[in-house]
Formats: C-alpha cells, structure tokens, sequence
C-alpha cells in the first residue's frame, strides 16, 4: 500500500484513540443516555476501569502517533477494538459507525504490516 495513505491512516486511527482515551479522564464528549449510561456509570463506579480502558486506549494512540512499536499498538488494539465494536452493537447499532472506523483502520494496519504478524499465525 501507499506509505502516505497508511502513514494517514495511522495517525487518523492515533487521534480518534487519543480523543476517546482522553475522554474518559476529562469527559468533554457527554456520556450517552441509559442503558449505555447505566453501564458506563458502573464502570466508573469500579473506581478502576475506566482509567484502565482509558491508558489502554492513550498509551497504544500515543506509540501510532510517534511511529514506535507500531506492531505491538496495533497487536494491543485488537481486542480493544473488538469490544468497542460489541458494547455499540449490544447498546446503540446506530452510533456503530466510530466504532467500525476504528476495527476496520486497525484492520488494514494490520494486514499492510502482516510480516510483522506472521509468526503470531
């Protein structure tokens, strides 16, 4: 693939993990209604996880962003994106678009950067 599409990809897929990380500590997006809010509000609620979710989202956008350890953030985002993809078609299918975005752009990393991967297989 073209280095400057995946170079665009990878810093779009950094910021949207950035934004959403960071949310989660300064919660400047509101937080959706019940049921979805029910279930945040536990999760907050735990005192744990939510700073959890958050690094876990930070830490991987921040190494996308600086272009280090790319496999490893991108390795690290995949059960990250996969639960981001089921809490919206458990909760909200129509906000599911963000979500998709974020499993398909970790996707395609993976597969421009798959000899990288193919030992894990």
């Amino acid at each position: 693939m073209n280095s400057k599409l995946l170079m665009t990809l990878r810093i779009v897929l950094a910021i949207i993990l950035l934004v959403f990380g960071s949310n989660k500590f300064f919660g400047f997006i509101p937080m959706d209604a019940p049921p979805e809010g029910s279930f945040m509000a536990a999760l907050i609620a735990t005192g744990y996880m939510m700073p959890l979710i958050a690094l876990s989202e930070i830490i991987p956008g921040v190494l996308l962003l600086i272009n280090k350890w790319k496999g490893l953030a991108l390795v690290w985002l995949v059960p990250i994106s996969v639960n981001i993809v089921f809490f919206h078609l458990a909760f909200d299918i129509s906000t599911i678009a963000p979500a998709a975005l974020v499993a398909i752009l970790n996707a395609v990393l993976i597969y421009a950067n798959w000899n990288k991967f193919k030992t894990l297989f």
